[in-house]
């Protein structure tokens, strides 16, 4: 029976205010709408096919973006047939990828080597498989893909063009870059850059006389820096629906904006050095400590009250598997409305923890609590693995 409230919830568990979750929805759908394009969310942030309704009843999006196979063959199940998987192709996936496509998932694969585009196409040639395929581009040096300008992309296009049962979808690009881009206008420049290099790259493709249908662009910080989406057939993003703290950090949305949080327990102090300990370790948050670069460096997370409102100076400072450390940041309270964590906390506490990251501590779950303040209105299931 699920609990009515989240003070019976078992510690540590991920909550998901819902208000919050349905009005980032909104800002993004709202967005890319009005700039006449479409989301191809990415459920990787999430794995749950509830939130992905929730993503969908928002509009201006199709189809999904996973980044595992399994997570491919989850969604598949639930009844999501046009698939984007985002990350490089390997031969020990080909027949998985085969499968889905038997089943009738619309699945589309991505790589960015000529060697992987002819692995591929002997491949479909061999088990008489046509497979969907989208170009890799590297927009901002970031990681992987290949030069929009350079002649690799055009002999890669080539190769599936050629390819009997290979189908040249079009190109598609991450501009990872854009999470070291700290200022609205560094993040627009970025944008545009990762939007007109994409648009280059689909535009020699055609004129070799080659299709290019599909130009896919994506990040959370571009797509809404992002001003106008001409030569853009579809943008991806993940994190937004639920936010973090990397996203606070780089200005693209508030504290108050992320939707997720863990709910732990106060379970001991150590008052000679100002801290109390939380049953929210790394096991719960993740280790992700994509804050550390920041201005701010938020450690494993910004501590709230067991309503979701946060202390503005405490922390927690560390994380062992099952033991977070809460602590103030400068470490030297000086009044009571900063008190240390060992004098404001009584044991059995709730306190709730903002991740780093979204997706590495909501891949910690198999299930999340969708949350109105102390309400507990759902349990999502989620997956997670390969």
């Amino acid at each position: 029976m699920l609990p009515s409230s989240i003070s019976q919830l078992p510690t540590p568990c991920l909550l998901i205010e819902q208000a919050t979750l349905q009005r980032n929805i909104e800002r993004l759908s709202s967005h890319i709408g009005a700039l006449g394009c479409t989301i191809r969310p990415h459920v990787k942030t999430h794995k749950s096919v509830d939130i992905t309704k929730e993503i969908v009843n928002g509009g201006h999006t199709k189809g999904i973006t996973v980044s595992t196979l399994k997570e491919a063959q989850h969604f598949f199940s639930a009844g999501y047939t046009d698939i984007l998987y985002a990350v490089g192709l390997v031969p020990n996936k080909f027949e998985q990828v085969k499968y889905l496509i038997s089943q009738g998932c619309d699945i589309k694969v991505i790589l960015d080597s000529v060697e992987a585009a002819r692995l591929l196409q002997d491949f479909t040639q061999l088990n008489q498989t046509v497979f969907k395929v989208m170009i890799e581009l590297d927009v901002d040096h970031h990681r992987a893909g290949v030069d929009p300008h350079g002649d690799t992309l055009l002999e890669i296009a080539t190769i599936l063009s050629d390819a009997q049962f290979c189908e040249l979808h079009g190109v598609m690009t991450h501009a990872g870059g854009s999470y070291e881009c700290f200022d609205h206008e560094s993040q627009l420049a970025l944008a545009r850059q990762e939007r007109d290099f994409s648009v280059a790259a689909a535009k020699r493709i055609r004129e070799k006389g080659m299709p290019c249908p599909n130009v896919s662009i994506g990040s959370t910080p571009t797509a809404f820096a992002i001003d106008d989406l001409t030569g853009i057939t579809e943008v991806r993003a993940g994190v937004y629906v639920l936010f973090d703290l990397v996203m606070a950090g780089l200005g693209v949305c508030d504290i108050d904006d992320i939707a997720v949080s863990v709910q732990g327990s106060i379970i001991g102090f150590q008052h000679d050095k100002h801290i109390a300990l939380t049953d929210a370790g790394w096991m719960a948050m993740s280790r992700d400590r994509g804050t550390a670069g920041h201005k701010i460096d938020q450690g494993y997370g910004v501590v709230c009250d067991a309503k979701g409102a946060a202390y503005s100076h405490l922390i927690m400072q560390s994380a062992n598997q099952e033991h977070g450390i809460i602590g103030v940041r400068d470490n030297n309270p000086e009044n009571e409305q900063q008190l240390s964590p060992d004098i404001l906390f009584s044991i059995g506490d709730l306190i709730r923890v903002l991740p780093n990251h979204a997706c590495s501590t909501a891949a910690q779950y198999g299930e999340f609590y969708l949350v109105d303040g102390d309400r507990v209105i759902a349990n999502l299931p989620s997956i997670s693995g390969w």
